[in-house]
């Protein structure tokens, strides 16, 4: 679902972008608003970067994201008619999706780019999602220059506006970071870490979600039972998925939070522990015991500081698993920052294992680690994302080989790059 500047202004609420929602607005002479822009025409493919196009998606994310419609003629800021802008290719749209990387800094990722209407009234719509990297400049005659909307108008900051952004900006990181760490504090209670090791992994959004409905129980079902699909897009079974080990089409409420809880209660499933919660302004947080897993039969088990590189994998791609459901249900292409750790508090050191290439344990070259440092990373996921695959790959690659593992085992290796 998406929530453009059309939906606020004709009344709806967050769903497709269609050509009936165009078609209404214009019927209505809808007028521009510093979130809302009329455009005849598409930029070109070729020479994209060069057009008015960076100009006009940088201006929008500096004042908090906004939709532009081309396909629309208008008469004193007001929706007149339509113009058909042709056949959107699949170039020209990375054209698009280039330039607002390219020609603008920091570039701007996620951009929604929908086609909608059919015959002589094709438009395409560019929702441009909010962002708090601002400002995003733009190289112009051989300036640096920062565009921003002043209502219906395009204009260039003043330096005043500039430094304030970027105090914004700064800001920003920092109360994330705050968040982030309470949120993987939080995440941590509980657990008996004394006795094994956990898989602690919390991500949140760069945006939080505002929305002021909550998210009813079904709907935090639908997203946890998603999210236990989408993480087998790239990895396999082979590790223990903690998706796999709470229930998804029942959570439980939670402060500010819907959380599927553990179904492996009795004492031969306790390796298999885990909790996933998803949060209303959109974090996400799953902790699942990795230490100490069965061998011969479940009949003994190893240590509890010994962890299987692949309970690692499995559990990092059920993270990015979740917030990919998230960001599906809500709509948009969002930005999270996400901390992943293993935490275990015995006196021996921990060690990350993996197997050989005939399924046995071989830990050989693992490094013992009197603690794990945890990983930070920045995900994106949302529409126009097409590379959540390498980002899983590497986020994990990063928590094993900080245990001197080379190789994943769960996780596929991600198609390369367009």
């Amino acid at each position: 679902m998406t929530f453009s500047a059309l939906h606020k202004y004709l009344g709806h609420k967050p769903g497709p972008v269609t050509g009936e929602l165009v078609a209404t607005a214009v019927a209505e002479h809808l007028v521009e608003t510093s979130d809302l822009d009329w455009k005849r025409e598409l930029p070109p493919e070729k020479g994209a970067s060069g057009s008015d196009f960076p100009k006009d998606v940088a201006a929008m994310a500096n004042s908090g994201g906004g939709t532009i419609v081309f396909g629309v003629s208008e008469v004193q800021k007001a929706a007149t008619g339509r113009r058909d802008v042709g056949e959107l290719t699949e170039r020209h749209e990375r054209a698009l999706r280039s330039a607002a990387v390219t020609a603008i800094m920091p570039p701007i990722f996620g951009l929604g780019i929908y086609r909608v209407g059919v015959g002589g009234e094709r438009a395409v719509v560019v929702v441009v999602p909010p962002s708090v990297d601002g400002p995003h400049l733009i190289y112009k005659n051989d300036l640096f220059g920062a565009p921003v909307r002043n209502d219906s108008d395009t204009v260039w900051m003043k330096e005043r506006q500039i430094e304030a952004m970027y105090r914004a900006r700064l800001d920003e990181r920092r109360h994330a970071g705050e968040a982030l760490g309470r949120l993987y504090d939080d995440t941590a209670v509980g657990h008996d870490l004394a006795e094994r090791a956990w898989f602690i992994g919390v991500a949140h959004p760069r945006i939080p979600d505002v929305a002021t409905e909550r998210p009813a129980r079904e709907q935090a079902g639908v997203v946890f039972d998603r999210a236990a699909t989408l993480t087998l897009g790239w990895s396999d079974r082979t590790g223990i998925h903690p998706l796999e080990n709470v229930t998804l089409n029942n959570p439980r409420p939670g402060l500010r939070r819907w959380t599927a809880p553990n179904k492996a209660t009795s004492d031969r499933q306790r390796f298999r522990q885990a909790w996933a919660s998803i949060h209303h302004d959109g974090s996400v947080s799953i902790a699942a015991a990795v230490g100490g897993p069965p061998i011969n039969g479940e009949h003994e088990s190893l240590p509890g500081s010994r962890v299987p590189s692949r309970s690692i994998e499995a559990a990092v791609s059920d993270l990015v698993a979740l917030i990919a459901a998230v960001v599906e249900s809500r709509g948009g292409a969002w930005e999270y920052e996400v901390n992943v750790g293993v935490e275990y508090q015995g006196a021996e050191p921990m060690v990350i294992q993996t197997t050989d290439q005939h399924g046995f344990i071989y830990d050989e070259n693992s490094t013992p680690l009197a603690r794990f440092a945890p990983v930070a990373a920045t995900i994106v996921a949302g529409e126009g994302v097409t590379d959540l695959h390498q980002q899983v790959y590497g986020l994990a690659e990063d928590c094993v080989n900080q245990g001197g593992v080379t190789y994943l085992r769960t996780i596929k290796e991600p198609p390369p790059s367009e």
